[in-house]
């Protein structure tokens, strides 16, 4: 009786990220912190103060939100759980950068009544880059599947 010899285990490859989900991934987490950025400063009565994204409003929560199902997607796409095929994964990436840049664009355009005093500080400009970012790796992924 001869005994087989038994067979190694399959060895995973390491898995790499392409350049629209490099980007992608950046730019959601960046998009996610964002509303803890200080998106006015100014002066006022002698006092140098910063207004973070959470407490502009219903926007600056949206934003997190956003930029969380922008993680949560990745994430389902990083665990190897894969979308139908009908629902192109780099379009929902750049969908999601969409509506963050659109929320933070009203934010760019109008400043909340209580902070009229305060001009736009550079948290606010760091959510804008990101949000466009979500939408260029989005955008880079769909290229690479296609």
């Amino acid at each position: 009786m001869t005994v087989a010899p038994p067979r190694p285990a399959p060895v995973r490859q390491a898995a790499h990220w392409t350049p629209g989900e490099a980007v992608a991934w950046m730019a959601a987490i960046v998009v996610t912190i964002s509303p803890f950025l200080g998106w006015y400063s100014g002066t006022l009565d002698g006092l140098r103060l910063s207004v973070v994204g959470w407490d502009t409003g219903a926007i600056g929560k949206l934003v997190l939100l956003v930029g969380l199902a922008a993680l949560v997607v990745l994430g389902l796409r990083a665990a190897g759980i894969e979308l139908p095929p009908t629902v192109p994964f780099g379009m929902i990436v750049a969908a999601l950068g969409a509506i963050a840049t659109v929320f933070i664009l009203i934010r760019v355009a109008t400043i909340p009544d209580d902070y009229v005093e305060l001009g736009r500080a550079v948290g606010l400009w760091i959510s804008l880059v990101a949000g466009v970012l979500l939408i260029v790796g989005g955008l880079l992924k769909s290229a690479e599947d296609a």
